[in-house]
């Protein structure tokens, strides 16, 4: 019997995209402010070591950046794999 009945996952796909969505917004806004305010540390920085912390600080944020977007991509694969009735 429960076998039979066939299960409506479109709602929850849909709250998935959306959150998916939602981060991808606030990973995006934030990485971009913390990119700008990093790459201005690196051009005001006087010593040689806050420079280097600064491009340090750069390479995290890209790399998490990029992160973000491959998670997204990732559970897009995952979420279309699901048969949706």
């Amino acid at each position: 019997m429960f076998l039979a009945a066939q299960p409506n996952i479109d709602p929850i796909l849909d709250l998935i995209n959306t959150w998916i969505h939602m981060g991808q917004a606030l990973v995006g806004s934030i990485g971009a402010l913390a990119f700008i305010f990093a790459f201005i540390w690196k051009i005001t920085a006087v010593e040689s070591k806050s420079a280097l912390a600064a491009k340090q600080w750069i390479s995290r944020i890209v790399v998490g950046t990029i992160g973000v977007e491959v998670a997204s991509s990732l559970v897009g694969i995952l979420t279309s794999s699901v048969p949706s009735h």
